[in-house]
């Protein structure tokens, strides 16, 4: 079994995203070119809904990057590890806390194994703006994901204290 270590992950950028209120509600920037490599360009964008105490993942993708942004609804616990043996942060596994409360966008790596749970008593919102296109050009390629969600003795597995506080 990977024995992982709390640590950075090299080519994760966590960026606030600062909302920009008045009266009529809030505006945000999710992404701008000019702060994002050309290789993280984002290809297309998608929008999901999580249910509370719901867990997508583990999964990763062998060539995608995803570049997720959350700003609520909901609160959501992110866990990623670093699957990626030539990667000098190598078994390394991050947490963090995004949603509402914490509005921000997350640049995931290809090769990074990421999930993530809403911990409110709200459904919660997540826009994922990824590098490659879901099936490839007209849908007619494979699906670039590698889903550990389903083998049971994944090493990607959730901290006992996380597991405890996740559900709402």
């Amino acid at each position: 079994m990977l024995e992982f270590r709390d640590g950075p992950i090299q080519g994760v950028i966590v960026t606030p995203i600062r909302k920009f209120a008045d009266e009529r509600g809030w505006l945000a920037e999710v992404f701008r070119h000019d702060q994002l490599e050309a290789d993280y360009h984002p290809a297309m964008c998608y929008v999901s809904v999580t249910l509370p105490g719901v867990l997508r993942g583990p999964h990763e993708h062998a060539d995608q990057a995803d570049l997720f942004s959350w700003m609520g609804p909901g609160e959501f616990l992110v866990t990623l590890w670093d699957n990626r043996p030539d990667s000098p942060t190598y078994l390394n596994r991050m947490e963090l806390t995004l949603g509402a409360g914490n509005p921000g966008s997350l640049l995931v790596p290809r090769g990074v194994v990421h999930c993530y749970r809403c911990t409110s008593e709200e459904p919660g919102l997540v826009l994922n703006s990824p590098n490659r296109l879901f099936k490839g050009p007209g849908r007619t390629f494979p699906v670039d994901e590698i889903r550990h969600e389903a083998d049971p003795a994944n090493p990607f597995v959730l901290d006992e204290a996380a597991r405890r506080n996740a559900a709402p």
